[in-house]
């Protein structure tokens, strides 16, 4: 009896291993014809998508799916069309599930759409340069009624603060716990919205007072760098070219979009500012601000910044460019940097 109960066993387990390794050779039938295709696409183009059939088998459809949404069906091996107009920015991962002689098999690919805009370099005037603390490690920067808002960085250092952006004075201020590392700030209805770093955790503030109101959870297990709104929703960045669309009672994420110009993705877009209809944003470690289609995500223009570095004093703690915060009454832009003794006014042109 034991021994019937082994062979069956074994006979069992080999009857699964070969179930397994058919459903693998199954999906090595076929694959998607690359030798036509381009690593990358703008929305303008179309792809021509058909799959290989090394081993002609009689194929009766193909399924096209583009990031697990139905895209369309061709009949026998026919090439399928897929239009990218409309489509986010980022990596299309296309899975073509084949159907043939009463069984099925998958294949998957990957192109990627760039955006069709070519960024213009803007250029910039100075306008006024004003005190801003050294010590202060610039995560956000923003105006609420003629007061400059900043939200400020660094384990056991991290604030926020309100201040008297001519002076530099800083009149009202509340500090987060030293296990909290302060990230990206935006002002909305009253009230104040702070990320931090690693720790998926937000708060919310009253602007007249800066009472902690709540605390919040990320939609998702993402770092927390950037935040600006548009007057009716939260726009996170988290430190890579993906920037969330969150509503801002549930915090929950609605949509999102990949930051990229004609070339590439823009990774490590930080700190925010919604400015007439465009997203402002520093790019970490380039002293330099894309302005954002927050439609599409592709990057219009480009301004750089590094010589402003050269006009604040040097020192060891010194760090990079980080903080927008636009002045709607004076129509001008305020930027400063990690642990700049100045913020400097400025004025952008063509």
């Amino acid at each position: 009896m034991k021994k019937r109960n082994l062979l069956a066993f074994i006979l069992l387990g080999a009857a699964m291993s070969y179930c397994g390794d058919d459903k693998t050779d199954k999906n090595n039938l076929f694959s998607i014809d690359t030798a036509a295709l381009k690593e990358q696409y703008n929305p303008s183009e179309k792809v021509e998508l058909s799959v290989i059939n090394t081993q002609k088998k009689a194929i009766d459809s193909v399924v096209y799916f583009v990031n697990e949404a139905k895209a369309g069906t061709a009949r026998g091996n026919a090439a399928f069309v897929l239009p990218l107009t409309g489509r986010k920015l980022g990596y299309q991962n296309i899975k073509a599930v084949v159907y043939y002689e009463g069984d099925t098999a998958e294949t998957e690919g990957r192109i990627e759409l760039v955006s069709d805009v070519t960024p213009k370099l803007l250029k910039y005037e100075i306008v006024n340069i004003y005190p801003h603390d050294i010590q202060a490690y610039t995560q956000g920067l923003e105006f609420y009624r003629d007061t400059l808002i900043e939200g400020t960085g660094q384990y056991g250092e991290s604030n926020l603060r309100k201040t008297d952006y001519r002076t530099g004075k800083v009149y009202k201020q509340v500090n987060l716990w030293g296990k909290f590392f302060g990230e990206g700030i935006t002002v909305l209805n009253n009230k104040i919205y702070q990320l931090t770093w690693r720790e998926n955790t937000g708060y919310v503030y009253n602007a007249d007072n800066l009472q902690q109101e709540r605390e919040f959870t990320y939609f998702k297990n993402v770092e927390g760098w950037g935040l600006a709104n548009d007057g009716t929703s939260l726009y996170q960045s988290d430190g890579t070219e993906k920037i969330w669309i969150l509503d801002p009672q549930s915090l929950k994420e609605k949509d999102y979009l990949n930051v990229y110009t004609n070339s590439s993705k823009i990774k490590s877009v930080n700190e925010l500012e919604w400015i007439n209809g465009k997203l402002y944003g520093n790019i970490y470690q380039k002293d330099a601000i894309a302005v954002i289609d927050p439609e599409t995500g592709a990057v219009e223009a480009v301004i750089n910044l590094a010589e402003l570095k050269k006009k604040v004093t040097q020192h060891a703690e010194l760090d990079v460019l980080n903080g927008i915060a636009y002045n709607p009454k004076t129509k001008t832009i305020f930027v400063t940097g990690k642990n700049w003794d100045k913020m400097f006014e400025i004025k952008i042109t063509e």
